[in-house]
């Protein structure tokens, strides 16, 4: 049984897109649009040399897996807002993985939670 969501060999990234914005936490994210409104994922990478964590776009395997989950809609719904000076309302990819009920992928050690808190 896995306990943690796998890269797939096979993917294909055709849902959500790249979105570069001057947000005090992030200034890349994956954006989804839907009829206006849209949702900016963020996924925390880590350079083991300096020891520096930064938050980015999430990685492309994951976005047409979560774009495709049958409660997306409903969370997008529910999270989801008007582009507001740039930016849209923000989730890490961690906090969108736990509310689909999908496995999460791994935790690191380095990582910064945000969970139920506003981005």
């Amino acid at each position: 049984m896995r306990y943690h969501h796998e890269k797939p060999k096979i993917y294909v990234s055709m849902y959500g897109k790249l979105y570069i914005c001057n947000h005090p936490v992030y200034n890349r994210c994956t954006l989804y649009l839907i009829n206006g409104k849209g949702l900016a994922v963020i996924q925390q990478r880590y350079d083991s040399r300096t020891k520096r964590t930064w938050w980015t776009e999430i990685d492309e395997w994951l976005t047409d897996e979560l774009y495709l989950h049958s409660g997306f809609i409903e969370f997008f719904n529910k999270w989801s807002g008007d582009c507001t000076e740039g930016l849209y309302p923000t989730v890490t990819v961690r906090q969108m993985m736990w509310a689909l009920k999908m496995k999460p992928i791994p935790r690191e050690r380095w990582e910064t939670c945000f969970d139920k808190k506003n981005i």
